[in-house]
């Protein structure tokens, strides 16, 4: 299994972005005739984080998704970082293709290395 980080260039600045997961979502109830006291806090999957994103990136992120499903899977990382995962570097590398051909220097990926675990 290969790892990539996604990045995207920002709407706003311009500038080289990644999303990343700050904080699960907190869901929760409203009641008309009590209280609810329960909430379910849960993390994004990483489709779901990327969608979000939308109209802060300069790409298309349901195309972006589109793309990457194609190679690979999103994948929320540790609960933090988006992360593309690809069985194999050959697919990383047709899927960084991929981008490149859609969507220029705006979306690219940046392969993880693999660290021994002690």
């Amino acid at each position: 299994m290969e790892r990539a980080m996604l990045w995207f260039k920002c709407a706003a600045v311009h500038d080289p972005v990644r999303p990343v997961l700050k904080r699960p979502a907190i869901i929760g109830w409203e009641a008309k005739q009590r209280e609810v006291d329960l909430v379910i806090e849960r993390a994004f999957k990483g489709d779901e984080l990327l969608r979000r994103m939308q109209g802060w990136l300069t790409v298309d992120v349901e195309a972006a998704i589109d793309i990457i499903q194609r190679h690979g899977k999103l994948k929320v990382l540790d609960g933090y970082d988006l992360v593309v995962e690809a069985p194999g570097r050959s697919e990383l590398e047709a899927l960084s293709q991929k981008l490149k051909e859609a969507f220029g220097e705006e979306a690219w990926l940046e392969p993880m290395a693999k660290t021994l675990l002690a």
